[in-house]
């Protein structure tokens, strides 16, 4: 936790092997009482659909909250390249340094309601240093 935003480092590999451990601990994030969450993929090289489906499921419950998940992704690679071509990252906030998603930035009011249905598009942003995180394994 950092100024009271759980922080979740994903696995390095989020497929149909880890999905339901990494969503065991966005529930678990949730049902502690907090709607916002960060979810560091800086060290994650691969997800799959199930890891995708994980997230996106655990940002519709945090946005139903009034939260939402946000996520660090790597400026280059394969994890940043699976979001844009899904298209995930016009619904989850992506950043690429964790002291960026962990700045206080609420989407404007009408962006929220286009994030939820996925029309909204957030670009990631240069590199930064990190900071302590909850690892799910």
């Amino acid at each position: 936790m950092i100024n009271g935003v759980p922080v979740v480092a994903a696995p390095a590999e989020i497929d149909i092997t880890t999905a339901e451990q990494l969503q065991a601990v966005l529930v678990s994030t949730a049902g502690a009482g907090h709607p916002t969450v960060v979810v560091d993929m800086t060290r994650t090289v691969f997800c799959d659909s199930s890891g995708l489906h994980t997230l996106l499921r655990a940002h519709k419950r945090a946005m139903a909250d009034g939260g939402e998940v946000r996520l660090v992704v790597p400026a280059d690679g394969a994890v940043p390249r699976i979001m844009n071509l899904t298209g995930l990252n016009c619904c989850i906030r992506c950043f690429s340094s964790l002291a960026e998603a962990m700045t206080p930035t609420p989407l404007p009011r009408s962006s929220t309601a286009q994030a939820a249905s996925g029309l909204a598009t957030v670009e990631p942003r240069a590199r930064s240093g990190g900071d302590q995180v909850v690892t799910a394994r």
